[in-house]
């Protein structure tokens, strides 16, 4: 069984990211979604609301999917799990210079597990969790860029800051 890890931050959740995971099917028998734990960025959601917006986002799928929260090293997480495959969606040619980057260090420091690259469509390729935040700020459409029920979630979360 190969199983696949897609980890990011999700904050929030995009048709982008809807879009790598429904494809992974064709590459993995499970995956894992993994929502980073960074200190570092400052998030919208809380990690409980942006495992909410997947769940839901995702149910005709569940049983292909688990959604987990994650403070390590990808590469560590997949040791652990019995992850062998790292799924990556590269919008543009500046993620993938960073996306390369990032895999060969992951390959140096885990030979046996691969780094898979899936290019997005250009009909999606410049939605990213930082635009979709940037639009619905200044009041924006957003309504192509995320599932109607996390679009709810940012203008409520806007109506409260």
């Amino acid at each position: 069984m190969r199983t696949g890890i897609f980890p990011g931050s999700f904050d929030p959740l995009t048709f982008g990211h809807l879009d790598i995971i429904r494809r992974s099917k064709n590459i993995c028998d499970k995956l894992i979604i993994a929502i980073a734990k960074n200190s570092e960025k400052n998030s919208l959601f809380s990690l409980q609301e942006r495992l909410e917006m997947i769940n839901t986002c995702c149910h005709d799928i569940s049983s292909f999917l688990d959604v987990v929260f994650f403070d390590t090293l990808v590469v560590d997480y997949c040791k652990s799990n019995g992850v062998n495959v790292i799924i990556r969606g590269i919008r543009s040619v500046s993620d993938y210079e960073y996306e390369k980057t990032i895999a060969d260090l992951n390959r140096k420091l885990a030979p046996d597990i691969e780094t898979v690259f899936l290019l997005a469509g250009n009909e999606i390729s410049f939605i990213s969790s930082h635009v979709v935040k940037e639009a619905a700020n200044y009041h924006g459409d957003i309504s192509a860029l995320v599932p109607q029920f996390v679009s709810d979630k940012i203008r409520q979360k806007f109506r409260q800051i």
